[in-house]
């Protein structure tokens, strides 16, 4: 199984399959101190490590069933990246992942972005768990998950890795159930 390319329209936003026109700006969002700061990317961070995550890796992920990315579009311009991963279409489980953009943040577009693609998941394709994994020291990807309505389940300690080194993760979920409250 896997996901089918998709477009999912959000509340001033859009969530969209990548495009080569998105690499400019994935690469200078990349590049930001923030976004290294907790995403263990290549540094220094350039136009061909986006043109390689547009062209092989986001392509990889859907077509191997593991996850799908997505662009985050407002304005048609992209102000973030967030997918499924790790998917297991047996155990009906997945994990989000996203990063917003310098030029994008402060306007509550993670969680919103996050609890959209949550309820895609859940609802369209049948999954029962969502997970958030989010480093302690992380505070906005924390609020984001918290938003999106998760729930924290507690931390898991050195369970990630950062360029400063093992950091340990506040595990976040949202379940089919939650949906129905």
């Amino acid at each position: 199984m896997s996901f089918p390319s998709a477009t999912i329209r959000g509340d001033g936003f859009v969530l969209r399959p990548l495009s080569h026109a998105d690499v400019d700006d994935i690469t200078a969002a990349c590049q930001d101190a923030q976004t290294l700061e907790w995403l263990p990317l290549p540094r220094p961070y350039e136009r061909r490590h986006a043109e390689g995550f547009v062209g092989e890796i986001a392509p990889a992920a859907q077509e191997s069933g593991r996850g799908i990315v997505f662009a985050v579009e407002v304005d048609e311009r992209v102000h973030g990246c967030i997918d499924l991963k790790a998917t297991n279409w047996l155990s009906g489980t997945t994990e989000i992942g996203y990063w917003v953009a310098p030029w994008g943040r402060g306007r509550g577009l993670a969680g919103r972005a996050t609890r959209l693609l949550a309820e895609w998941a859940l609802l369209e394709h049948g999954l029962e768990r969502v997970v958030v994994r989010a480093a302690t020291g992380n505070l906005p990807s924390q609020r984001a998950a918290e938003s999106a309505g998760f729930v924290s389940e507690g931390v898991a300690r050195n369970a990630g890795f950062v360029h400063s080194g093992r950091v340990d993760l506040v595990i976040y979920s949202l379940v089919r159930d939650d949906l129905r409250l």
